[in-house]
């Protein structure tokens, strides 16, 4: 499909200032956006799994079983009593599905393309491009929603909104809102590391246990939501496989190419009309099938965005970092 030999461009000291300016420019001239987001982008965004985000609200899960970041907790938590890990899982998914990204990464990069004709596919799960304004019918998850629960049963093709549940769950440990409507922990610290018994969700349907409407396995439902904007998708890209299209990549790693990297790759080599870029750090590459065809630039997503804030459309300098 594509060579092994793959082009690597600029760390962040020696952004070459023509990319950023080039990578405005083809947004600005583009029929069409698509932009493919991963993991990456809401790292920029301040969604880190560790750190300080982390122990403000785990700290009594870090204490009592070691582990440090909420990725590590996610499958501990597996093998504890469920009114345990579902209090695990009610903070998790309200910091990162209830809760705005602590940087406007996904407002920079809507100002960026809110007036081109864009289609957006991501493998993250925290909601953040609708939190942020993007159109709802132009996006496409196709891993799954942090909001959502789904059967145990995988008889049981539906999903289920939680975010009542989460509400109620962060409560019932002792959770207090500030004045900005924000769960925070009490003065003292004084939570609970667990949820009562008949808070556990169950499924609406067939009264079962429910799980995250995540894909780990062939078990994960694809709702018809899910379908329609997986439809959406294919008849954008249908519509505009001729046309000036730039596949704008963003924080996209490589456990699943074949969803972002490789379609990108493989629809800017069939469509000579069609440029490739990548912002990635420490992870942006392009295959030389498509090297007269690619911007890749190396650095924080956020900093790029601002960079390409602060051109105007004719590539001009009008304000600066």
């Amino acid at each position: 499909m594509f060579s092994k030999k793959r082009t690597e461009y600029f760390t962040k000291d020696s952004w070459d200032k023509e990319q950023i300016a080039r990578l405005r420019s083809e947004i600005d001239s583009a029929d069409a956006v698509v932009i493919g987001a991963g993991a990456g982008l809401s790292t920029s965004a301040g969604f880190t799994y560790s750190g300080e985000r982390f122990r403000q609200y785990f700290f009594d899960f870090e204490e009592r079983y070691g582990f440090h970041d909420m990725y590590s907790g996610g499958f501990f938590v597996m093998q504890v009593e469920p009114e345990i890990s579902w209090a695990y899982w009610a903070r998790n998914i309200y910091i990162n599905r209830y809760l705005d990204a602590p940087k406007p990464v996904y407002e920079n990069l809507l100002d960026l393309v809110r007036n081109k004709d864009y289609f957006v596919i991501t493998t993250n799960v925290d909601h953040q491009f609708q939190k942020a304004g993007f159109d709802k019918k132009r996006l496409f998850y196709t891993q799954g929603d942090y909001g959502l629960f789904q059967s145990a049963d995988p008889s049981i093709r539906k999903t289920y909104d939680n975010e009542e549940w989460v509400m109620k769950a962060m409560e019932a440990q002792g959770f207090i809102r500030d004045e900005a409507g924000v769960f925070q922990v009490p003065e003292g610290r004084s939570i609970r590391m667990r949820i009562p018994t008949d808070l556990i969700p169950k499924c609406p349907d067939g009264g079962g246990d429910v799980v995250m409407n995540l894909r780990s396995d062939d078990s994960f439902v694809e709702d018809e939501g899910w379908h329609r904007a997986a439809a959406a998708y294919s008849e954008f890209l249908e519509v505009h496989k001729n046309r000036r299209v730039l596949y704008l990549e963003l924080g996209v790693g490589a456990n699943t190419p074949v969803i972002i990297k490789h379609p990108f790759w493989q629809m800017t080599m069939a469509n000579e009309k069609a440029v490739y870029a990548c912002l990635n750090y420490g992870e942006a590459f392009a295959p030389e099938e498509i090297r007269d065809r690619f911007i890749c630039i190396n650095g924080d997503i956020r900093e790029i965005l601002m960079e390409l804030e602060a051109l105007d459309q004719k590539g001009t300098a009008t304000a600066s970092l």
